[in-house]
């Protein structure tokens, strides 16, 4: 049996992971946001989360489950990619191999940090917008949408984070830059919003679809259950 593949679904799959790829690349630099120091990976990574949103809301969270390991394996693609053109030796005359090291290259640790806090942020992201979805009975979009930003953001800055610099860092700057991140990422859903709603409700329109995940499993191995 063929089964037909939504255009629009394929195509908030492909957003997802640039912008995954994108916020990694970005995260290189760190930015002041009035006096808050944060990754510029914030400029764009939120937009993962919204897309996230949209395609629960839509599709279900069965399918936001296939979406979040295609972007895991993304990353793990680029990470390999990356980490083979910074030992290839470099051209003789080519002398910025110390920048390009700079930007794509991570350590291990870093690496980890940013894989299993994306994989937590984004499965109790899908999983919390599924739920109260249900709870809700479709209603107050803006509220689960923020709900969910706030449980998956926090957990993800919180993951990355502890992962990535305890130790190195004081418990009250770690603290403090998990605050930081996740309220500028929940500050970005939120001010973003007027647009999702608008997407949500064409998206829906276009394709007929508006689901509600009853009597699902929310095991997020189970990628096969389509």
């Amino acid at each position: 049996m063929k089964r037909s593949v939504s255009v629009l679904f394929m195509l908030a799959g492909i957003l997802f992971a640039i912008c995954l790829l994108i916020s990694n690349i970005l995260a290189t630099k760190i930015i002041l946001i009035g006096s808050w120091a944060a990754p510029a990976g914030v400029l764009i990574f939120p937009i993962a989360y919204i897309i996230n949103d949209v395609i629960v809301e839509v599709w279900g969270y069965r399918k936001a489950r296939l979406i979040i390991w295609s972007g895991f394996a993304v990353n793990i693609l680029a990470v390999l990619f990356f980490s083979l053109a910074i030992v290839v030796p470099a051209a003789p005359f080519w002398h910025n191999q110390e920048a390009f090291n700079t930007i794509l290259g991570s350590t291990p640790r870093i690496v980890v940090a940013s894989l299993t806090a994306y994989l937590v942020g984004s499965f109790l992201n899908a999983i919390v917008m599924s739920k109260v979805k249900v709870l809700m009975k479709g209603k107050n979009f803006s509220v689960r949408a923020i709900l969910s930003t706030l449980v998956g953001e926090t957990a993800d800055s919180m993951i990355f984070i502890l992962i990535a610099f305890a130790g190195n860092l004081p418990l009250k700057a770690l603290i403090v830059m998990i605050f930081t991140q996740a309220l500028i990422k929940t500050i970005y859903e939120i001010v973003i919003l007027p647009l999702t709603i608008v997407v949500v409700k064409w998206v829906k329109k276009v394709e007929g679809s508006d689901t509600y995940d009853h009597a699902i499993s929310y095991n997020p191995f189970l990628i096969q259950q389509v």
